[in-house]
């Protein structure tokens, strides 16, 4: 009888734990129904799921030990955000050579 944990995050550290026993050949899909998932994120229709950080197929049995995550979506792009930051600090101010010492060669 398999016991897994199953992981959601609804917003920024903020992290809610269900432990469930589930019957042998039980999937990923089977294990967040089991949690009571649900009650926590009603607003989210089809959740991205995954196995130890894995995106993974709902239908994918699962194992004893194993930590099924449910995903939220993004609400911005990584690289969209990136380029905000470094565009708000400056180019002088950011990135690898901000930190140059007095006197030293352009791109030292």
């Amino acid at each position: 009888m398999p016991r897994v944990t199953v992981l959601y995050s609804p917003a920024p550290r903020e992290v809610l734990e269900w432990t469930v026993d589930l019957p042998e050949g039980a999937t990923v899909r089977d294990a967040v129904l089991a949690s009571g998932w649900r009650a926590a994120a009603p607003d989210v229709a089809v959740p991205e799921v995954g196995i130890w950080g894995r995106r993974c197929a709902g239908q994918q049995p699962v194992r004893d030990g194993d930590r099924v995550e449910v995903y939220r979506d993004l609400k911005v792009d990584p690289k969209v955000a990136r380029r905000e930051r470094f565009r708000k600090q400056g180019s002088r101010a950011a990135g690898l050579f901000a930190q140059r010492r007095p006197g030293a060669k352009p791109g030292y």
